[in-house]
This record gives C-alpha cells, structure tokens and sequence, in this order.
C-alpha cells in the first residue's frame, strides 16, 4: 500500500527552515503512530510530501488512511499506484489499470500535476492519456467542465502516480512544534472541542479535570478525554489531572453571595489550574468559554474572571455560536460523550449576575478560606492519559469471562466508529450495540437480575461500566474479555 501525504497549507508557506521542522516533526508523528499497526512500514519525503509504503492487505491499508485522515499536519492525501515514468502509451495503460471499470458510459476529465524536467507539459499529458483512454471506453466521452469521473496523476522526476483514492486530511501542525497547553475540561461540548483545535493546532493538551462529586460523571469525562487522546493526539504523551473540587464548591456556596457564585468557582479554578500548569511547565491556559452563551461568560465576567490569573487563557470557541459547536463536536466524535455526560451537582446561582463587580468579588473572596482551595490543588491526581482508564478499575468485584455464556447476551459497548469499523461477531450468541454512552438509557426500567455481557476492545471500559452497573444494583452484569 502506496500513500502520498500533501502537508496542510499552512505549513507550505512557512520559511524553509520552519517547514523542514514540521515534516520533520509531521513525519516523526507518523511513524509513532504506524508502527503499532505496521511493522516495517517505510516513511520519507522532505519537501511538499511526505510517502509512506508498506505490504499489507486491505483491511490494515483502510486502518493507515484513518490514522492519516486524523493526523494533524496532514493536508490531504491519496493511496496510490507508483510506477516507472514511461511514454504516452505506458502512461496510459498504468491510468487504465485503475480506471477501467469505472470509465465505460461516463464524462470524464484528465488531470495532472508535474513536478520537474520534462519534455512534455502537463496539458499535453492530459490530451494524450486523455485521447488514448477515450478510445478504450466504451460510451465514454470527454467533459472539461462537468465531469463525472476526474481521472488524476502526478508526475514527480522520473515517477508516474496514478491516484487512486484521495481525501482530506485534518490539517493544522504536526504536534509537537508548539508548546503545551493545559485545558479545563468537564467533558460536555464545549471543552471537548476547545481541546481538539487546540490539538489540531499541534499544541499537546493536557487535561485539567475539577471533580465536583460523582464517580460517573469522573469517569465520563476520562473516557471523552482518552478518546480525544487516542484518536487526534496519540504520538505524544498527554497528562489528566484531576482536582477534587467537591469543597471548594462547599466553601463557596457557604460564604458566596448568589449572584457572584458562578464567576468566583471560575476564579478559583483558574487559580487552582495555574498550579497545575506550572506544575507541568506549561504556559497558558485553555477554556471552552464562547462570549454570552451563559452568565458567567459575559465580557465583563470574563475580565474579572481572567484577573485570577497572570497566565495567558486561550478561548479558541469565543466567537462561536452553540450550534457550530455541536456540529464540530458530532464532526470529531465527541457529541455523543457531551449528549450523554452524568449530571453533577456544582455551583447553580438563582440570580446571577452578567456584570459582577470587582470590589464585590473582592469582598466575597476575603471571606473565603483558602487553605480548602490549597489542600485541592495538593491533593489532584496526575495520570498518564494512555492509562487514566485502567486506575479506576477493580474497586468493584466484577465477573470476567472468556467465552460466552449461556443466556447471556453481549453488549458491545464500543464506540460506534470502532465497532462498525470491526464488528464484533461470536456464534450462537445474540449481539447488541449499545455505546457506553448510551448503557444509563438502555438498562433504565431493566430487571436488576437482567444477565448481560460487557464487552470493548480492551476490557477496560467494559469493566468500569460493569462495576458502575453493579453499583446501581444490576447483580448479573459481568465482561466478556476473549
């Protein structure tokens, strides 16, 4: 399997020296990602191209082009045929092997794309493949400006490519050319799609979690943020770092007057996140705050809250409406984690206010007791983002099998992109998709002794839901781990 990668634009218009750096980086990126599904798999290119080739089969060259898809860096690329610069003729004949069954009955359009010194002009290599391919369909016909099959090649030095698939990349930076960054995330919409641009961007994201009660709603927000990791992010180690807030939220609502709550939790997290972030050597902050959507998020309330901190704090979704946001988040996945996140009890003010005064906060903090908000931010957690999964598992004994049961059904509780990517097929056995976000909904109104099976890829999040069902009372609910 042959595949070109073309470099997102802006990285093309970068000095050379810069741009040698992110191919570099881009290219390392690649080959960290690769390796686990490819052994062997050879990556180069130095300039306006990055090529990676390696023997395998079908399935596994569908598995490469969704980590490139993904990558950021990538502008766009293509699986191709790479063959020996020949004539007209030989040209031709490499277009058809490809094009064949598609061209019969069908307007279609010759287009190529030459880099080097050649005798020949990229036009007069579209009318004379263009020519020759005509004569051997049947039906066929030639239309510059409405085609229905565009017929592409590329012409680099002394190779012919015959472009047999292309699609869009992420684009963005290659991760790993920017500094880090630390973001509040709770796991609804808007921190989950604030993290991805900044991903995309090429800034390693670190997570800050403010656990404010409740082990469903921590471990939804881990699994948003492991899968953010894992498909845009997983070339570079990321942190999750999980502050218990639960008395902070309590000091506040004691001591806070109403109307103030809501931008006073913000403040202190700010102040409690910039420990954290100079803890991790990381210099700004990243919120999924958009200007208005709620009380706190006035620009008057942003000012005052930003006043908490000295480090810089990033707002990548400050001009975007709700709507956009949850297009982006269905775009990149993470709208059904957002859709389905376990309530939690936080700060709700009654009344509040959408132009807080300084003097007023002021007044409101001096009656706070600090030493709560230090102990918090010393007791947060720091994890390994590749293993923030596995540390909740076990504290609930759980059944774990390794073949099916009788009478027992198999959830497979997967994400629907990797489950309908592998479908999961085991003979004899009745087989149910049910996303883990969507297992509340599913065994709401079920008997408490309905017996299910549990199963994902890698048994961990079958066994923290499992043991979270448990909980709730559910006495035959077990894992399948084959």
């Amino acid at each position: 399997m042959h595949f070109v990668v073309k470099l997102s634009p802006e990285i093309i218009v970068k000095s050379a020296p810069v741009r040698r750096r992110f191919i570099r980086q881009l290219r390392r990126n690649l080959k960290t990602l690769l390796t686990p599904l490819v052994k062997g798999a050879r990556i180069s290119g130095t300039w306006d191209r990055i090529e990676v080739v390696a023997e395998v089969d079908a399935e596994t060259g569908a598995a490469m082009a969704d980590i490139l898809a993904r990558t950021p860096g990538v502008g766009s690329f293509a699986r191709v045929a790479s063959h020996p610069l020949g004539d007209f003729d030989a040209i031709a004949d490499q277009a058809w092997a490809h094009y064949r069954e598609l061209l019969p009955g069908r307007r279609f359009v010759v287009r190529v794309k030459r880099s080097g010194n050649h005798a020949f002009t990229s036009p007069e290599v579209e009318r004379e493949v263009g020519s020759r391919l005509l004569a051997r369909a049947a039906g066929a016909s030639v239309s510059l400006r409405d085609p229905e099959l565009r017929v592409s090649l590329e012409i680099v030095a002394e190779r012919c490519y015959v472009i047999e698939h292309s699609q869009p990349g992420l684009g963005g930076f290659p991760l790993g050319q920017q500094p880090p960054v630390l973001t509040l995330i709770s796991g609804g919409f808007d921190s989950t799609v604030a993290t991805y641009l900044m991903l995309r961007r090429g800034l390693r994201t670190h997570y800050c979690f403010f656990n404010l009660g409740g082990r469903a709603h921590a471990l939804g927000v881990k699994e948003v943020a492991h899968y953010l990791w894992e498909r845009y992010a997983a070339s570079h180690q990321l942190v999750f770092v999980t502050v218990p807030f639960e008395a902070v939220v309590a000091e506040i609502l004691e001591r806070v007057d109403d109307a103030l709550m809501g931008v006073v939790l913000k403040r202190m997290m700010l102040r409690a996140a910039t420990a954290v972030a100079e803890a991790l050597r990381v210099d700004a902050l990243v919120t999924g705050e958009s200007i208005a959507q709620v009380s706190s998020q006035t620009l008057p309330n942003l000012a005052l809250i930003d006043r908490a901190t000295e480090m810089p704090v990033l707002r990548p979704l400050i001009a975007m409406d709700k709507q956009d946001i949850i297009a982006q988040a269905r775009r990149i996945g993470t709208e059904p984690f957002a859709a389905h996140m376990p309530e939690y009890c936080g700060v709700i003010s009654v009344r509040p206010s959408t132009h807080a005064r300084a003097e007023r906060v002021a007044h409101a903090e001096a009656g706070f007791d600090f030493a709560i908000l230090e102990r918090a931010i010393a007791a947060r957690i720091e994890e390994d983002i590749a293993g923030v999964l596995e540390s909740g598992a076990g504290e609930i004994g759980v059944e774990i099998f390794r073949a099916p049961q009788p009478g027992m059904p198999i959830l497979d509780i997967r994400h629907p992109q990797e489950s309908d990517r592998k479908p999961l097929r085991v003979a004899g056995t009745r087989i149910e998709a049910v996303p883990f976000f969507r297992l509340e909904q599913f065994f709401a109104g079920m008997p408490r002794e309905a017996p299910y099976l549990l199963y994902c890829d890698k048994g961990l999040m079958s066994r923290l839901h499992a043991e979270l069902l448990v909980e709730q009372g559910f006495t035959r609910v077990a894992v399948y781990r084959p």
